[in-house]
């Protein structure tokens, strides 16, 4: 299961994350049909381009519009979150949370997400109809537990087998998504800006972005294979309409033209460095504010 685990978070990044940015082909039907791969990973596809493609990308790292960095009380993502005690311990316990995301997407989140992006009339492209989008929603779900949970206990694996195959699954692929997630976004490097009083913000989108977004293990061959690119974070932001297969070219023109301009180009060379560095992250955003 810890194999299935990590082949679900690579399909996740390597194809739904293209295919719901609709570059992974120049046919919509090939795009929709690969982004419903995230069915696999107990997803939506509504509810990811809402939360991805139009708050994310949107508002990267702004609290309380980028829902990546909002991960509820118990993880203290930005230093504009409220502070808790438990936050004090959050170095400890974060990687190991940081496994229940997909599980979440199965259980609870998908059903939060819906509710609220409808009532918001929030969506990427054409707003679905509210009958619709519950319907694909609820199916979604049947079939994911059918050949996830139904089927494994009809071929005669008792209940306990199925839910920890179940649970180390998703914990795997949890655990892989978070960490290449949070690497992008919660490091040393990059800011957390906030609008002004009028809602403004300081710099231009693009700008923004490379004050907001870092790079990790540009030349790990390996590391950008599985990832799809994702560890080319910067220009993903900047080009998310160009297929991940471009980036590392791209990054060329972006590192030169940011120097140029003296503006900030966040990367880590070494994926090691990249965790090491957000785990520092952690601990100083755990930290009580007035002695941060």
């Amino acid at each position: 299961m810890v194999v299935i685990g990590i082949g679900m978070a690579g399909v996740g990044m390597n194809v739904m994350h293209d295919a719901n940015h609709e570059v992974f082909s120049s046919k919509k039907w090939v795009n929709k049909l690969m982004g419903s791969s995230i069915y696999i990973l107990a997803g939506n596809d509504y509810n990811w381009k809402v939360q991805h493609n139009v708050l994310h990308h949107t508002y990267t790292n702004i609290v309380g519009h980028d829902e990546d960095i909002d991960a509820g009380r118990i993880i203290r993502f930005s230093k504009h979150s409220k502070w808790l005690k438990i936050h004090k311990f959050q170095k400890y316990y974060s990687f190991f949370l940081y496994g229940l995301l997909t599980v979440n997407w199965a259980i609870t989140t998908d059903f939060k997400q819906t509710y609220n992006y409808l009532k918001r009339n929030l969506s990427y492209g054409k707003m679905p109809k509210p009958a619709t989008q519950w319907t694909k929603l609820i199916i979604g779900k049947i079939l994911y537990y059918a050949l996830w949970v139904a089927l494994p206990l009809y071929m005669g694996y008792t209940w306990w087998q199925v839910l920890a195959g179940f649970m180390i699954m998703h914990y795997t692929a949890g655990v892989i998504l978070s960490v290449i997630f949070q690497l992008a976004h919660v490091m040393p490097n990059t800011e957390m800006p906030l609008p002004d009083e009028e809602g403004n913000m300081k710099n231009t989108w693009a700008i923004h972005q490379l004050y907001t977004t870092s790079n990790f293990a540009p030349n790990n061959k390996l590391v950008e294979f599985y990832t799809g690119g994702l560890n080319h974070q910067v220009e993903h932001h900047l080009f998310t309409q160009i297929s991940h297969i471009h980036y590392k070219k791209i990054a060329e023109f972006v590192k030169e033209t940011a120097r140029e301009f003296n503006l900030p180009y966040n990367e880590y060379n070494t994926m090691f460095e990249a965790i090491k560095e957000h785990y520092k992250q952690l601990k100083e955003l755990g930290k009580k504010p007035s002695f941060a």
